[in-house]
């Protein structure tokens, strides 16, 4: 287990950030910090500052309180979407547009990469949305790391950013696949992409549900 401020994790590492750790519990983070505070949840610190809670203390939480799971495993159908930028006033903004949209989709914000590719071996997002300028670990480097795993091979990526063609091929490029969304951000662009993935969702859930076998079908 790295605890030192790399950003290589492990899925069985069992543990996560206050984030996820609230999205589990159904609870603010500032309720996580009190339980951590109150020795409810096991925690610590990573050199880097960056508080670590362990996933079993949260399971025997949820388990002594009788509180339910909440379900963020790969079976959930919700859309799950990762978002990640430094800049405090475009995650607000972010925020409230994916609440009036109002669809099957389920959104975490983190303002550093560190913190996200933390919580992503527990979330599994199906798209990451990120900035590429950012302190200490770019967006650059952060899908560096992310495409080193291949669990998150199928991931759809969105970048946000004001830089130029030619400035992001000076700083080494981007994966393939990954989508460019320019500042300021087009909020019609972005919502017809969510419909669309959402629309692939339905029928690719369809189709597997129309190949099933039936259960009246003959031995």
């Amino acid at each position: 287990m790295n605890h030192g401020n790399g950003i290589e994790a492990s899925a069985s590492d069992g543990f996560c950030g206050t984030s996820y750790a609230a999205k589990l519990l159904g609870v603010s983070v500032g309720t996580v910090q009190g339980l951590v505070e109150k020795n409810e949840l096991q925690a610590w610190k990573t050199q880097g500052g960056h508080r670590r809670i362990s996933l079993t203390s949260i399971y025997d939480y949820q388990r002594r309180y009788n509180l339910h799971a909440t379900p963020f495993g790969p079976e959930q159908q919700r859309l799950r979407v990762l978002v990640v930028d430094d800049d405090p006033p475009t995650r607000e903004m972010l925020q409230s547009h994916f609440q009036q949209w109002k669809g099957p989709i389920d959104v975490s914000f983190y303002a550093s990469p560190l913190d996200a590719m933390l919580d992503m071996f527990s979330l599994q997002p199906h798209v990451l949305i990120t900035d590429l300028n950012m302190p200490v670990i770019d967006g650059f480097e952060f899908l560096r790391a992310v495409g080193n795993h291949s669990l998150f091979r199928k991931l759809a990526v969105l970048v946000i950013t004001g830089l130029t063609a030619e400035q992001i091929h000076s700083r080494g490029g981007l994966p393939d696949g990954v989508q460019i969304l320019r500042k300021p951000i087009d909020l019609d662009w972005l919502k017809g992409f969510f419909d669309a993935m959402l629309s692939m969702r339905q029928m690719t859930r369809r189709s597997l549900d129309a190949s099933r076998p039936s259960d009246n079908a003959a031995v």
